[in-house]
């Protein structure tokens, strides 16, 4: 009897024993904290779940992949998006494409334009409102050879000037408005092509540019910085802002948390693009492959695009944030010159808010 007790006692442990080891080995399965220590649950890096889908964001760029939007292109190929939980698209503009229509369309999530073509479709009722600045100067000058005898705005009576119109033509209404120049009366005010043939051609005294491309232009036509003079709108104070990023608002009430994650990882993109200027061109042209560009112009783009993005003396930690006086001087220009028939709701124009989230 002793000895069949002493089985039945050895048997039941063992199968004590079984029950544990299968408890211990379900709870490795399904419990993050039994990690091993290499893994990321122990390591104390936050990772997202492996199951977690990451969510589809859309970006819709104003024109085609160049250095006016390296940072968004350097943040997805550094993976800035994907470390946010975002599986973010990057959608080429073009002439036929307008980005206000794609996001309240809902073919895009966030897009890039100026702040006058937003205020505009904004009065047209469309849902859309700015969550972000890149652009905190304007990049529009006029620009003349000297030989024209254009030293300053007072200057540009009797003269023929370019402009490539369909939205682009307000700061310079409003330089001639301030320097009591009749558009239709004191000087010839001509429609310009997007190239800067024109110009260089002499058919125009002068000429709208970007400094980041057309200026550039000129000067990789062989004209020399020394025989060309600029009229910069920044300087002259009718500057007006340029690229931001806006939502809609329909989508923008349910996905606070994704646009702040967006912009957030935007904003680091653009860090880097402005502190490595030949790396972000490097990217670019990845994506620009096929295309009429060569490294050097986009090179020189991404030079002049980060005086923009990063202007001499302003602070790093505020690239993206929004300006309330720059965006007010662009409001009231576009209302001045009939962009816009009312004056602009500043308080549901644009929002601090997802920039402050993304901030945290």
């Amino acid at each position: 009897m002793k000895g069949k007790s002493r089985i039945v006692r050895h048997l039941t442990l063992a199968i004590a024993m079984l029950f544990v080891a299968v408890l211990a080995a379900c709870g490795n399965n399904n419990d993050e904290s039994s990690a091993s220590p290499s893994s990321p649950a122990m390591s104390g890096s936050p990772s997202p779940s492996a199951s977690a889908e990451p969510i589809q964001v859309k970006l819709q760029l104003k024109w085609v992949p160049q250095a006016q939007f390296a940072g968004y292109h350097v943040a997805l190929d550094k993976g800035y998006y994907k470390e946010e939980g975002l599986d973010v698209e990057i959608l080429p503009g073009g002439p036929d494409i307008v980005p206000e229509q794609q996001v309240a369309s809902g073919a895009a999530d966030i897009g890039v334009d100026w702040v006058a073509s937003l205020l505009a479709h904004q009065e047209q009722g469309l849902p859309l409102v700015e969550i972000s600045q890149m652009f905190q100067k304007s990049g529009l000058v006029l620009v003349s050879k000297k030989s024209a005898g254009i030293n300053g705005p007072a200057d540009l009576k009797g003269k023929k000037v370019g402009n490539w119109m369909g939205g682009n033509e307000f700061e310079i209404l409003a330089l001639f408005d301030k320097y009591k120049l009749d558009s239709n009366k004191d000087l010839n005010f001509a429609k310009q092509g997007f190239t800067m043939d024109q110009f260089l051609g002499g058919e125009l005294d002068a000429a709208s540019a970007m400094t980041y491309n057309e200026y550039q232009v000129v000067l990789e036509s062989g004209v020399p910085a020394a025989e060309v003079n600029v009229i910069d709108m920044n300087e002259e104070g009718v500057a007006m802002l340029e690229d931001n990023l806006f939502a809609n608002k329909d989508w923008l009430a349910k996905n606070k948390e994704t646009a702040a994650k967006f912009v957030k990882a935007s904003i680091k993109g653009w860090k880097d693009a402005v502190e490595n200027k030949e790396a972000a061109v490097d990217i670019v042209m990845k994506k620009a492959e096929g295309g009429s560009t060569t490294r050097d112009h986009q090179l020189k783009m991404m030079e002049e695009v980060a005086k923009l993005v990063l202007p001499e003396g302003f602070d790093a930690a505020k690239i993206g944030h929004i300006d309330d006086a720059s965006f007010k001087q662009t409001a009231d220009i576009a209302f001045k010159f009939g962009v816009i028939k009312e004056e602009a709701d500043l308080t549901a124009a644009y929002t601090h808010e997802i920039v402050e989230m993304a901030m945290k």
